[in-house]
């Protein structure tokens, strides 16, 4: 049997310490530790495919909660039978002792750790809901206030028409007028959209 764990954090700047701890108090050994930093909105995590490629009947995998498996509540159910039935492992979660198919293999030992991992699914969906709610009316709120998300808008030189025009005359090769704006190639052609529709509105 070999002993295995799984830690999943949602962001590349999250800390999976907590995690890792409570892993090595049931001594999972270090190279046997997979670690994840993405949502858990699905299953398509690198580690995580790593991992079940890993599993054999009869190993056994920790992880410290529900939700570091995952955030989809048909997908967590789906996994846990992919895992325990399909595979033949056992799995404990170590925050919710019910939830250690080494104990309770009896109808009632199973009933309860089915009944007791559905409603964790269920809250670890709601919240990750939850979170996504609050962001997006987190970010609309800002916009309102007039927060600017992504990238800062790329300004216009001010000789930007006089730069054209030396380009439209071949007076100056197009790598010289990318580097004379300080612009990709994407965002030249988009600047030179806007200004000769300000040039024409300018006309009419």
């Amino acid at each position: 049997m070999n002993i295995y764990g799984y830690v999943r954090v949602s962001s590349i700047d999250q800390n999976e310490d907590r995690q890792m701890a409570a892993l090595r108090e049931v001594t999972v050994p270090e190279e046997k530790i997979f670690v994840d930093k993405q949502s858990g909105k699905d299953f398509e995590r690198p580690c995580y495919k790593k991992l079940m490629r890993k599993l054999k009947k009869g190993d056994l995998l920790y992880i410290l909660s529900i939700d570091r498996l995952g955030r989809n509540y048909e997908e967590i159910q789906n996994q846990w039978r992919v895992l325990t039935k399909e595979i033949g492992i056992d799995i404990c979660v170590l925050d919710m002792p019910l939830l250690d198919t080494r104990n309770g293999k009896d109808l009632m030992g199973t009933f309860i750790a089915d009944l007791v991992l559905q409603i964790l699914s269920f809250v670890a969906q709601s919240e990750r809901e939850n979170i996504n709610k609050r962001q997006a009316e987190g970010i609309a709120v800002a916009k309102a206030k007039g927060v600017k998300f992504g990238r800062p808008e790329k300004k216009v030189p001010d000789d930007f028409g006089k730069v054209v025009r030396a380009w439209e005359q071949k007076k100056i090769l197009f790598a010289e007028v990318l580097e004379l704006c300080d612009m990709s190639e994407a965002t030249f052609y988009r600047k030179l959209r806007e200004y000769r529709l300000i040039q024409e509105s300018k006309k009419s």
